[in-house]
């Protein structure tokens, strides 16, 4: 049985250009020059710099271009509009880019550039100043293939042997995978290969000079790893009957071993990112000064070719069909280049007047630095002020970077939720982890303060907060509990 219902439901379509609108808003300084120069080279109505003429706004700027729909039979002379010609401007053969302006005895220079070398890429090479023979070479060479970017091999042996077997044709046992291990072992950085912690620790410290302390560090992760790692010190003192002194020296040579020997590789395949400030903030006389950086601000400009490659069609009298296909052509390439650059300019007022608000928001903070003055502020405070959509100020701030006297500093680090104190007034949770990280630098680390009584210090500064919540912002700050922060 069928049955009709009329259902009515208001819904909002972004258009093309809005969603476009938008991902340029989100891009930072350097991912918007890329997208810039992808711009251009695709559409050649679009070009760099200020016009040399600046002129009044052409009048086929407000026609309907619509007009092209005439009969296909009308012809055109080639005096009038020869659009081939046009268009191999911005098409320009191979050859006419090629330079010949050298002597024969002119050296070809290039710019010479470091080819990094990767950390497995690094291991292999290692592996070829030690004797082996094929077989434990490709058995060694597997075992560093399954080495992550940490530096460990966290599969088990056996399980290793088998999948050599299923997806190399490497036949072989566990014993001679364990022989292949002790060369991985040699291998640089020390510490490379190991299963887990224990052994990466174990590994270095084996590669040391051999001390009193050094000797008593190996005992200590070879047969007493659990009480080490819960900071068990009074076990540690009875097993061993030693000073805190020797004791306290015997940890300090486990705490400069690394425990990810992988990534301190300085030719990892890690990429680093270069933060380009999107603003800068700057205190002059007094008074806070906001600027956006230049790289978002370029000058561009309408094609003054393809300008009068339109006029020129639209002033024509005979207009065959070949033609029409390339001045639609035309068409597109002019709106697309007109509404990029109107794009930008959206785009340069979005990104000042939020940053704008934000630094008005948080005056009191950018004028002295003082991160206990930062106000609990989230999207729609923001979104308010400047008349835009939360998910335009997301954008914003997820991505952006500002300058300030205080460092260089993501966005939305300026953002979070609001506490009442004892007051009863609106706290910043920015403002209470920082007086908990405070608080937490300042404790006694032989004997550290565990959540409660953290929570019982917080409260007394005027600030209730519950031990749960004490946890939480500490995990968010990377602070471990109270037994990993203890020291002897």
């Amino acid at each position: 049985m069928l049955k009709q219902f009329l259902n009515l439901k208001l819904s909002q379509k972004l258009s093309p250009q809005q969603i476009q609108l938008m991902k340029l808003i989100q891009l930072p300084t350097q991912a918007f020059e890329q997208r810039l120069l992808e711009e251009m080279n695709e559409n050649p109505a679009l070009e760099a710099g200020k016009e040399e003429d600046e002129y009044e706004k052409d009048e086929f700027e407000n026609e309907d271009y619509d007009d092209y729909d005439d009969a296909e039979s009308e012809r055109i002379d080639a005096e009038d509009i020869n659009i081939d010609e046009y268009l191999s401007n911005d098409e320009t053969p191979d050859y006419k880019t090629q330079a010949n302006n050298y002597s024969d005895d002119d050296d070809d220079r290039e710019t010479p550039f470091a080819a990094p070398v990767s950390f497995h890429q690094d291991l292999i090479n290692q592996l070829n100043t030690f004797i082996l023979n094929d077989e434990e070479r490709e058995i060694a060479e597997f075992l560093v293939g399954s080495i992550d970017d940490m530096g460990y091999i966290r599969r088990s042996v056996p399980d290793m042997v088998d999948d050599m077997a299923f997806t190399q044709g490497i036949y072989t046992d566990e014993k001679m995978v364990e022989k292949m291990l002790q060369v991985i072992h040699e291998l640089e950085p020390s510490g490379v290969g190991a299963r887990d912690l224990q052994e990466c620790l174990l590994l270095q410290l084996k590669h040391k000079t051999p001390t009193e302390y050094v000797e008593l560090a190996t005992d200590i992760i070879e047969n007493q790893f659990d009480a080490f790692t819960k900071k068990h010190y009074d076990k540690l003192l009875q097993k061993y009957n030693v000073s805190n002194e020797q004791l306290k020296k015997a940890i300090h040579e486990i705490e400069k071993l690394n425990p990810k020997p992988g990534g301190s590789f300085t030719g990892n395949n890690k990429v680093t990112e270069n933060v380009v400030p999107d603003f800068a903030i700057r205190i002059v006389d007094g008074e806070l000064e906001l600027t956006l950086n230049g790289r978002n601000a370029p000058s561009l400009h309408v094609s003054k070719d393809y300008q009068e490659m339109m006029q020129t069609y639209k002033d024509s009298r005979d207009k065959s069909a070949q033609q029409k296909d390339a001045v639609q052509f035309i068409k597109q390439k002019l709106d697309s280049a007109k509404w990029f650059i109107d794009a930008i300019r959206q785009r340069q007022e979005t990104l000042f007047v939020t940053m704008n608000a934000i630094m008005h928001y948080q005056e009191e903070y950018f004028l002295d630095g003082d991160e206990t003055k930062l106000k609990p502020m989230i999207l729609k405070d923001i979104a308010d002020m400047v008349g835009l959509d939360i998910s335009t100020i997301s954008r914003v701030a997820n991505s952006k970077y500002v300058e300030t006297p205080y460092g260089t500093k993501l966005i939305k680090e300026f953002f979070s939720e609001s506490m009442k104190n004892d007051q009863g007034e609106d706290v910043s949770t920015l403002e209470i982890k920082k007086i908990l990280q405070n608080t937490i630098e300042e404790e006694d680390k032989k004997k550290p303060l565990p959540d409660d009584q953290l929570a019982e210090i917080l409260k007394e500064k005027g600030y209730p907060i519950a031990r749960r919540t004490i946890a939480k912002y500490r995990e968010q700050l990377d602070i471990p509990v109270a037994r990993m922060r203890k020291k002897m």
